[in-house]
């Protein structure tokens, strides 16, 4: 693989593939590829494919709770204080992954936790009662 330098006139970075293919006695040239960006912006000598973007999207701001969202602590935390699956199974039901779509697989996962929770508490009343 050979890397060219940059070019100062037309600001121009150049990369050669070559790739070779056949038996030991056969060198032929299999496939040669070049790619080469223009345009780079330079910003004191150091170069980057993209200038400083800075977007201000809906998913720029990082989740609550430590960022991992509510529907995720709460399953995590669901284990220790399982009332908080039902938390989240209410914010899933009450559609509140609409305010962020990253919030969706959480909740879900609190969702089920809740259900098999209820399946299993059900379950070992009807065992003890019956």
């Amino acid at each position: 693989m050979e890397v060219l330098q940059p070019n100062d006139q037309d600001k121009t970075v150049g990369i050669t593939l070559m790739e070779q293919s056949g038996d030991q006695n056969d060198h032929k040239i299999k496939e040669m590829a070049q790619v080469q960006v223009r345009g780079l912006h330079t910003d004191e000598g150091d170069f980057s494919l993209l200038g400083s973007v800075q977007s201000t999207g809906p998913y720029d701001k990082p989740l609550s709770c430590f960022g991992c969202g509510i529907g995720w602590f709460s399953f995590l935390l669901g284990f220790v204080f399982p009332p908080l699956w039902y938390y989240a199974m209410v914010l899933y039901l009450g559609k509140y992954y609409l305010k962020d779509p990253r919030e969706r697989p959480g909740l879900a996962a609190s969702a089920i936790a809740a259900l098999f929770c209820s399946v299993i508490v059900v379950i070992s009343l009807i065992a003890v009662f019956c």
